[in-house]
This record gives C-alpha cells, structure tokens and sequence, in this order.
C-alpha cells in the first residue's frame, strides 16, 4: 500500500496493483483498474516513486535486469 492525500489533507492508503491510469490536469487524478478515481495532492512523479518504493520493499532481492535462469 502507498500512502497520498486527498485534496482536503485526508491521507489514506491505495494498493498500487489497482492502478490503471495516473493524470495530472493539473491536480493528479488516480484511477483504479474498476475505474474508481481519486484526485490527491501529491504529483504524477511523486505517485510513481512511492509506488517504486513500494515494489523495492516488497522485492528487495530485484537489483533490475533480466533474472538470473
């Protein structure tokens, strides 16, 4: 889960696996793979790197790359 806040400073958790489209229009429209969206605070940019984030701290073994056969 990644935390981002509402435009009203309300923060909450999304699972980023339920993401489909990221906008900025300007504010950043998250919407979710039921097509549910969310409008927040926090950059396109700044999504994308929690959601990295997120992936390195559930995979901390990936180094990038091709795996190892």
């Amino acid at each position: 889960m990644i935390y981002v806040t509402r435009l009203n400073n309300k923060e909450f958790a999304i699972n980023p696996d339920l993401i489909e489209t990221l906008e900025a229009t300007p504010d950043t429209v998250i919407t979710l793979t039921n097509e549910t969206k969310y409008i927040v605070k926090e950059s396109v940019g700044e999504v994308i790197e929690r959601i990295a984030a997120f992936r390195r701290r559930c995979h901390p073994e990936f180094k990038g790359g091709k795996p190892d056969k």
